[in-house]
């Protein structure tokens, strides 16, 4: 029976216990135990033959499962113990709970019962109140009465949920009439000290006014309001009358006197009336920011009847003393009372146009206003500034004529002075002139006035690149100079071929390093004016255009120079070209017409390269430009050299390495500071003139057998174009019959062009490595040194 009843408690309990794993986790967590049979997989069969590993230890099996019995009675008596304290808890909770309900009812009725205590006193209060409110009252008592009336208001305020109480509501309505009677009688009593016709005022301050004005803190705003209002209008009574529009002293001329008007009367102010006002109604900065609206009204009005008669010194002038008198404002008084505040920049400094800014700013990061008063008066100059433009529009004209002239009368910058290659003066005038035009522009106005000054802007620089920079640029002359072979054959006399003297080269660099100003210069002014201008505005704001111009004279002063150096060589080259090379008996030193290409390069390249030193990029420039140009000029007339001997191509051979010599020292030629060329550059200076050498290479190289000669002309030049093979065979002075099979092996040994190419002449002027070169170029290398 035993087992039986044991058997299904087992079944039962396995059954009940089936936790769910979350409950399981939080079991673990409270209880933490090591025993196998609180495991949540815990497995009888593992733990029985935990229990007995061997068939000898059966033997203690009755003390194994009396151990266990013994333990699952223990369990049993303290799950009973358990259940029998949440019993007896249940029972002790129910005690409890009776008598928490008893301890609750009686914090009620003493919760209760204090606020009525509270309530009445409220109401003693209130009633007393009420009654010493109306008699103070009606005795002007308005020093008591200031203190009594905000205690009764906050006093009523405990009310406000009794208000269906008719002897509440009745109290509640007497406050009501209690304070709207004093409004009436405050207001009547400084009607009465300040009437509005009229300027006879007492002769001092009232203390039954400044009393009143504390009941008037206490009292519906517009009371207070009234007051001011009122008050301020009898205060500029008389401005208003003595600067009439038709009074001689309203025009801009005498405006200085309405400033000096105010500034007494605020004095006045602050000795009569000063302690009887408030100090946080703020009474003399409200009498001077009254003063500010209804001058900017009457100004704007007499400046619409008299627009004619604006001037525009007289508006200058106008703006100025109203500026000044706003910044005067701005020291004086926190402008607390304003309800819109305008946004202002503080001006640039003067000393360096639009390059310098303030450490650490942020342009597009709005500023703070450093004077909330500016504008309060002088917006109304706004719609007048269309005379400012216009003066500064004419007065920029003059200013250009100026320049012009003075660049006439004083000539250009001569080579070798200091005004050599420096940007001229009168571009640092005109950038002067322009920032001081933004800054005075900006403190009137930052709205459309602003877009116009800035197209004035536009229209100058476009102006000064035209008349002052390209319009003085040195003509080129197309004339080659008219050197023949037997002048060039003489010593020094390739000099005449030179365009420009020293004294116009160094015009042309003083005007691309002033180009080169300007360009950065607008780009600072451009970004100042999108600083100056509204947001609304900024995108309006574009001088790209005028950037481009600046660019662009750059790029012809640049052209210029390499043009004339350029021209200065032609003579030598088509000298070359017309020698008789055919008849060239032995190899010497370099040709003249080499010297003479030298001695040009050495004459003008010092003379650039010191008057470009502030913009070293742009003689770099200068010198990639002039390689680009002379070079592949030099190999079109060594094409023209034909026919050609062999001695004749040694000749040549020599001259190209000389002329590749200069030209890779060109940037520091003539110069005691020996700086390393440009990577950019050399590499253009090898690539072009190691194309010249291959092309002597190949004249050299004997055409017989043609196999061997067409091949090594392949590998040697890479090129692929049958119109250079045939160049190269007029060169080498071949009949027409031996080129047209020349020409036809030249087609046959070509090899394929690789696949996704065009098919077409492939240009190359890599440097073949020596490998590829025949024994007999090899040979005449080593020739050329040795005479070298």
């Amino acid at each position: 029976m035993m087992e039986e009843e044991e058997f299904e408690f087992t079944e039962d309990f396995e059954a009940i216990l089936h936790l769910t794993p979350e409950g399981q986790q939080a079991i673990d967590q409270v209880f933490p135990s090591q025993d196998p049979l609180d495991r949540a997989d815990f497995n009888a069969v593992e733990y029985i033959n935990t229990l007995f590993p061997t068939e000898q230890s059966l033997a203690n099996i009755d003390d194994v499962v009396n151990k266990i019995r013994l333990k699952i009675r223990r369990l049993d008596d303290n799950i009973r113990t358990v259940v029998r304290g949440q019993t007896n808890v249940g029972q002790d909770g129910r005690q409890v709970k009776e008598i928490t309900r008893d301890i609750k009812q009686l914090d009620h009725a003493k919760r209760h019962l204090t606020t009525s205590i509270t309530t009445l006193n409220h109401l003693h209060m209130l009633a007393g109140g009420v009654d010493s409110l109306e008699a103070m009252t009606r005795k002007r008592q308005y020093g008591e009465v200031a203190n009594l009336l905000q205690g009764v208001v906050n006093v009523l305020e405990h009310f406000q949920k009794y208000m269906g109480i008719p002897q509440i509501r009745q109290l509640s309505e007497r406050v009501k009439a209690a304070q709207s009677e004093l409004g009436t009688q405050i207001l009547a009593d400084f009607e009465e000290a300040f009437p509005s016709q009229g300027s006879k005022r007492p002769g001092g301050p009232s203390n039954v006014l400044r009393d009143a004005c504390l009941v008037a803190n206490v009292l519906d705003p517009r009371i207070k309001q009234e007051i001011i209002k009122k008050f301020i209008r009898q205060h500029l009574s008389e401005y208003l009358v003595l600067f009439q529009e038709n009074q001689d002293v309203a025009w801009l001329d005498k405006i200085d006197r309405r400033y000096a008007w105010i500034k007494r009367q605020l004095v006045d102010y602050e000795e009569k009336y000063g302690r009887m006002f408030p100090e946080e109604w703020c009474m003399t900065e409200r009498i001077a920011v009254e003063f500010c609206h209804i001058t900017r009204a009457e100004l704007a009005k007499v400046m619409r009847t008299r627009a004619k008669e604006i001037e525009v010194k007289l508006l200058l002038f106008a703006i100025q003393r109203t500026t000044n008198f706003e910044g005067l404002l701005a020291k004086r008084f926190t402008g607390c009372t304003l309800t819109d505040q305008k946004k202002t920049e503080s001006p640039l400094d003067a000393t360096n146009p639009f390059l310098e800014d303030e450490p650490g700013e942020d342009p597009r990061k709005p500023k703070a206003p450093d004077n909330p008063f500016h504008g309060i008066v002088s917006k109304c100059f706004e719609p007048h500034l269309y005379v400012y433009i216009e003066s500064q529009d004419k007065n920029l004209g003059e200013l250009i004529d100026r320049f012009v002239a003075d660049f006439r009368a004083q000539g250009p910058p001569k080579a070798g002075t200091e005004e050599g290659g420096a940007v001229l003066p009168s571009c640092a005038d005109l950038f002067v002139y322009y920032k001081k035009c933004m800054v005075q522009c900006s403190q009137l106005s930052t709205g459309e006035p602003m877009i116009a000054l800035t197209t004035i802007f536009q229209k100058f620089l476009r102006e000064y690149a035209w008349k002052i920079l390209s319009g003085n640029l040195p003509k080129s002359n197309s004339n080659s100079g008219g050197l023949t072979i037997s002048s060039l054959l003489k010593e020094k006399e390739g000099s005449e071929a030179a365009k420009f003297t020293g004294d116009e080269l160094c015009l042309i660099c003083s005007i691309l390093s002033t180009a080169e100003y300007c360009l950065a210069t607008t780009q600072q002014l451009e970004e100042k004016l999108k600083e100056k201008v509204d947001r609304v505005l900024v995108e309006r704001i574009n001088l790209t255009g005028e950037m481009d111009t600046f660019s662009t004279v750059i790029s012809n002063s640049i052209q210029l120079l390499v043009q004339d150096l350029d021209a200065a060589c032609d003579p030598a080259l088509t000298a070359m070209s017309k020698m008789p090379w055919q008849s060239v008996e032995h190899v010497g030193d370099q040709s003249p017409y080499v010297t003479s290409i030298i001695m040009h390069i050495k004459q003008n390249v010092p003379i650039i390269r010191d008057n470009l030193a502030s913009t070293r990029k742009y003689f770099t420039q200068f010198c990639i430009k002039f390689t680009n140009s002379f070079i592949p000029k030099f190999i079109n007339h060594l094409f023209r050299c034909k026919p050609i001997s062999m001695v004749g191509a040694e000749q040549l051979l020599l001259d190209t390495h000389s002329l590749k010599t200069v030209l890779l020292d060109l940037p520091s030629i003539g110069s005691q500071v020996l700086r390393k060329a440009p990577a950019s550059y050399t590499k253009i200076v090898v690539k072009g003139m190691t194309r010249a050498e291959m092309i002597l290479k190949v004249v050299m190289a004997p055409h017989e057998p043609p196999v061997v000669f067409v091949d090594n002309y392949i590998k040697l030049l890479v090129d692929g174009n049958p119109e250079t093979f045939q160049k190269i065979l007029d060169m080498k002075g071949l009949k027409r019959s031996e080129q047209s099979s020349m020409l036809e092996l030249f087609r046959q040994r070509l090899p394929t062009p690789p696949s996704g190419g065009d098919g077409g002449p492939s240009l190359s002027f890599s440097t073949p490595t020596p490998e590829q070169e025949s024994s007999r170029i090899r040979k005449l290398e080593k020739l050329i040194k040795k005479r070298l």
